[in-house]
This record gives C-alpha cells, structure tokens and sequence, in this order.
C-alpha cells in the first residue's frame, strides 16, 4: 500500500508519518490542478486526510473536497478525519454514528459539510470522528495551553460540565492506519474511552507535565459567552468491534 498523508506536519498526521513512513508532500489544498498533479505523481493507492484549519472554513469544505476528488479519481482508498463537535452536545448519552449532527458554530459546521462533501464525491471512503488529542511526543494544544495558563501567560477557563472523549494520538494514528486497509465506509467514531471533563483533562495533563494546578482556572459551559458543546462524548463500541487497536483512556497514560 502506497500511504498518502495529508497534514503531515500537524499533530496527528507526523505521528501518521512517524508510524508508516507515508508520504506527505505538502499539496495546495484548494487549487484542483495542483493537488490532482501532487496526487497523481505520488499516485497513492491509500490517503488519511488530516489536514484542517480551525480559522478557515474554506480549506475544511473546499479542500476536503478536492482532496475527495482526486482520490476517488485514482481510484484510491479514503479516510478522512472528522471531530466531535459536529453534535450540539444537548444528548444525556454519548453519540453514536446514527445520531443526527447539529453544529453550533462556523468550524464545526465547516467539519460536517466535509463530511458531506466526501460522502458525495467519494462514496467509499470512511469518515472518521474523534475527540481532542493527546500526549504526542511534542506538546499539542492542550498541553500548551495547560502550560500557557499554570504560568499565567494565558487566561483560560476549563469548564467542568464540558465532557469530551480524549485520546492519545499514537493510539488514534495506530486505529487509522488499521482502518485504511479495511474494508470499513461510511461515518465511524473513534476517540478515547474514558469520557473526561475539560476541567479533569487539564489536570490530567497538569499532573503528566509536573506542574501545579493551583492557577488553573475551573468554569461552567454556562458561563461561555458563545454557543459551545457541553457534551460530545463518542461511543466507539462500533470501532471496537472492527478493529484489534481502538484507543484506550488516557488517564494516567498522558506522556
């Protein structure tokens, strides 16, 4: 298998690249020449579709598009990498693949129209959810701002009744990469385990990076000044049952 990786130097995609050796040429995302000429160089048989902008809509929906175009044009398996906060996070339970998105704001509804772009333009390729992720080798962005607020150069407020299902993006990378030599289509979550709170999460992670919580900042969703999740818990039972490597918690495990 001929492994693409898209976002290769992001969090997720290096471990990506670290774990297979996949190529991960930088490509131009929302030009289709270029990007069907970088993928028809490399003419991958297999592409994880990692990359994403937090502050950009565009190259969510039309990247992901022209990413799902070229390699449904090639002939070549997909899995593209979705998140969790597609749900409004109104549901008591965690959600499952069958339950019904309703994105409360621009990034999120930039990720479900993604979605749906890949789901049209390439019907066999798998959509995977996930939640927040962890203890790369290097610091990712929840550990930098654990950092960034116990030494005061940031103000952050890590709210109690926001619960999430962290993993450890090693775990999450090793599920990836068994998933996109399955067989496996449609939407599939795969996130942590354990369901944790953003307040229990930065202490977790407070805790792996030795420093003290005492300046760390607790809240409430309620409190937020805009419309945000207060629960997005992913019930993964469907990856468990598919695959040898679905992730574990991360309690105790971070670092």
């Amino acid at each position: 298998m001929t492994l693409l990786v898209t976002g290769g130097t992001g969090y997720l995609g290096s471990e990506l690249v670290r774990q297979t050796g996949a190529a991960h040429p930088r490509l131009e995302l929302l030009d289709p020449r270029a990007l069907r000429a970088g993928f028809a160089e490399l003419h991958p048989s297999a592409v994880i579709h990692t990359a994403y902008r937090q502050d950009d809509p565009k190259v969510n929906t039309e990247g992901t598009a022209n990413v799902a175009t070229a390699a449904a044009e090639l002939g070549a398996r997909l899995v593209h990498v979705s998140t969790d906060v597609v749900f409004d996070g109104t549901k008591a339970e965690p959600y499952t693949e069958d339950d019904e998105p309703n994105p409360l704001g621009e990034y999120a509804r930039s990720k479900l129209e993604a979605e749906r772009r890949v789901s049209e333009l390439h019907p066999g390729a798998l959509i995977v959810r996930t939640s927040l992720l962890v203890g790369g080798r290097e610091p990712g962005s929840h550990e930098r701002v654990v950092l960034e607020a116990a030494s005061g150069k940031r103000e952050m407020t890590f709210f109690e009744d926001e619960w999430r299902s962290p993993v450890l993006v090693s775990e999450l990378a090793t599920a990836l990469v068994e998933l996109v030599g399955s067989d496996a289509t449609g939407v599939l979550h795969v996130a942590g385990a354990e369901p944790m709170s953003r307040w229990e999460l930065a202490c977790e992670i407070a805790g792996a990076l030795g420093i003290s919580t005492d300046r760390l900042r607790r809240g409430s969703v309620a409190d937020f000044s805009g419309p945000r999740p207060a629960n997005c818990v992913l019930d993964s039972g469907r990856a468990r049952s598919l695959i040898s490597t679905a992730p574990g918690g991360v309690r105790g495990r971070i670092g």
